[in-house]
């Protein structure tokens, strides 16, 4: 494995290499990584893969951006990306988990002559209205009422602990705070439909984050995509089973 460091956008950004053969560009999700795809990218480099794993803006040893992003800063920092990392300059196969998923897809739509094919892992891609999700909004608009209150801040954390337990935003600070708000606001279901990319979806039968039901809507919205559900795993199958993760992505190239 090296690590390597590059400036992009003015950026810092840390990732690493494993591995030699066909690449292949990892995506992690949020409040994670490079490190933690670190073992199903030695598993792949076995294979006969390039692993390429970018600390995204923000992650790991990478800089935080510079001004408020959505998920279309991320994808324009990907295509310069890619186009300056040396093992990329061709086409490559691209793998996106959770918030790293949503960015393959867009990145994928837009730049679809780089992607050979997609690998969207547990992809927070779509976005799924339900009574929960509005009865937390409709109490989170409620608590910002009381921002002048003394203490408000260290308030504001325990109750998002409290109501939103699936939610990464009490994690999160400073300007990656508005920048989460963006991303989880970017629901692509209308986009997904015009992605022309071979994608093979790949879930967890238990995921409790992002539900096994956007797993279906993402297949039917992407044509001759192929859905393949890992049976009694949950959201984070790249650390929890790394190998079954592995093989699945391998025996689909």
């Amino acid at each position: 494995m090296t690590e390597q460091q590059i400036t992009i956008k003015n950026i810092f950004t840390n990732y690493k290499i494993l591995g030699k053969g066909k690449p292949i560009l990892i995506l992690h999700g949020w409040r994670s990584n490079s490190s933690r795809w670190q073992k199903t990218a030695e598993i792949l480099a076995k294979k006969n893969f390039m692993a390429i794993i970018p600390d995204l803006p923000g992650f790991g040893k990478s800089q935080e951006p510079k001004n408020v992003w959505n998920i279309d800063g991320y994808v324009e920092w990907l295509k310069e990306f890619s186009q300056r990392v040396p093992e990329l300059k061709n086409d490559f196969y691209l793998a996106g988990h959770s918030f790293g998923g949503s960015v393959a897809a867009k990145f994928s739509l837009k730049y679809n002559q780089k992607v050979k094919k997609l690998f969207l892992i547990s992809a927070s891609a779509v976005r799924v209205t339900n009574f929960s999700k509005k009865l937390s909004y409709n109490i989170s608009r409620i608590f910002k009422i009381f921002y002048f209150f003394p203490f408000y801040e260290s308030f504001r954390k325990n109750i998002y602990r409290i109501f939103f337990r699936k939610s990464d935003y009490p994690y999160v600070s400073g300007i990656m705070k508005e920048i989460y708000l963006r991303v989880v606001s970017d629901d692509l279901s209308h986009k997904l439909p015009f992605l022309k990319v071979p994608t093979v979806i790949i879930w967890g039968q238990k995921d409790d984050l992002t539900p096994l039901e956007n797993a279906y809507i993402i297949k039917e919205k992407i044509a001759e995509s192929k859905l393949i559900i890992i049976p009694e795993q949950g959201h984070n199958m790249h650390i929890i089973c790394p190998e079954i993760l592995a093989k699945e992505i391998a025996s689909n190239i």
